[in-house]
């Protein structure tokens, strides 16, 4: 619902980059919008557990069943050299790639295309270590992205000059995050009980 929103209250014209499509279901609620804004779709559909030539053809598929496919422009790229030969500003950025610390911090460099106020939308945040990280890392101490809150793990930024207020409320979040990775961490040891105990009750990753 919030990507759905964000995207519907862009201006006519306006481009959403979306970094980590997958096989296109956040592409298709940011392209079901509306109808006069592109979603600029980055994912270089690499082997492995979360890519591959398959999930690419999912994605085309989803794209259009649903009746979307010429509002997304694929870029089956890395992040990285989509950047680096990027020239025009975006209206909406959302960040949903390889979740560790550096690939990550490496997206975020994408909210220099954005126009003051332009949002981003970060999945994972506080739930994912590495994504978590680089918000740290990146943005605690930053000029460029203010913290407006979070709807689960999937966190609302926007580009201003941050108060310390801001900053502060980042922060907040490391309790819940810390709750979070040790959900995992007894997941993966077959713990859980003692997940359950902590107020978990399913046998998949918090958020």
């Amino acid at each position: 619902r919030t990507l759905y929103d964000e995207a519907r209250a862009l201006p006519a014209g306006s481009t959403v980059v979306e970094i980590g499509s997958h096989q296109g279901r956040s592409t298709v609620v940011l392209a079901s919008a509306r109808d006069d804004v592109e979603v600029v779709a980055i994912d270089p559909f690499v082997g492995g557990k979360f890519g591959g030539e398959l999930t690419r053809r999912h994605f085309e598929r989803h794209l259009l069943e649903h009746g979307v496919a010429d509002r997304v422009r694929l870029l089956a790229e890395r992040s990285e050299q989509a950047r680096a030969s990027w020239t025009t500003q975006i209206g909406l950025l959302y960040v949903d790639g390889k979740h560790d610390c550096r690939s990550t911090s490496q997206d975020l460099r994408w909210v220099t295309f954005l126009p003051a106020g332009g949002r981003v939308l970060v999945h994972d945040s506080f739930s994912s270590i590495g994504v978590t990280l680089a918000l740290l890392l990146r943005v605690l101490p930053g000029r460029e992205l203010r913290y407006l809150g979070r709807v689960g793990s999937l966190a609302t930024f926007e580009r201003a000059r941050p108060h310390f207020s801001d900053r502060l409320r980042i922060l907040a979040e490391l309790p819940w995050w810390t709750r979070n990775v040790g959900i995992k961490v007894l997941l993966r040891l077959h713990l859980r009980r003692l997940a359950h105990a902590a107020g978990h009750h399913d046998t998949f990753d918090p958020y």
